[in-house]
């Protein structure tokens, strides 16, 4: 492995824990219907484990109501289960062979608590972007105790890292900042 392999490497796998932070902020609600509301929501169907997107199509045809329609109308029950049984707080209407999702108002309290997960994500999201940055340098010990890398490599591979990591972080927080603004916003 070379010093530029460790580079890619790091700055792939920081941007991978950004995007998951990313894609997990999609999941909270913000008072209006969104179908990554509940798309990844778990359905126990056909024996299996299912996500709700590969069993229904998800629109929001008015700004607070989510319609799931089935592809398959005898999956109407399951997915109702798995909805009520999810985190997401909202309670499934069944209306013959749709869901409809009514998205309530958030309250001020509620807006708090989703912003408190928001930051608990985003902290996360930054623990895994340093244990990246630790493996980068471990890395770049490495290749230094096998005479690969010169000292002044090391710290250039060092400093390289870090500014990925600043980056990575800097996005973290831009993320949120936008997230709580929106979440916030009544």
């Amino acid at each position: 492995m070379t010093a530029e392999e460790i580079l890619f490497e790091a700055e792939m796998s920081m941007e991978k824990s950004v995007d998951h932070m990313v894609h997990e902020f999609s999941a909270v609600r913000t008072g209006r219907a969104s179908p990554n509301l509940v798309e990844n929501v778990d359905v126990e169907a056909y024996g299996s484990a299912m996500k709700l997107k590969q069993l229904a199509l998800i629109t929001t045809p008015e700004p607070r109501l989510l319609v799931v329609q089935p592809f398959d109308a005898a999956t109407v029950r399951d997915i109702e289960k798995a909805l009520k049984d999810s985190k997401i707080g909202i309670t499934p209407l069944v209306d013959g062979k749709i869901i409809r999702l009514p998205i309530p108002e958030l309250s001020e309290e509620r807006r708090k608590d989703l912003v408190k997960s928001l930051r608990q994500m985003a902290e996360e999201a930054r623990v895994r972007v340093r244990a990246n940055r630790r493996t980068a340098l471990d890395d770049a010990k490495k290749l230094k105790a096998s005479g690969e890398l010169t000292e002044d490599g090391l710290g250039d591979v060092e400093i390289d890292v870090q500014k990925l990591t600043d980056k990575s972080v800097k996005q973290i927080d831009d993320h949120l900042e936008r997230k709580e603004a929106e979440v916030m916003k009544i």
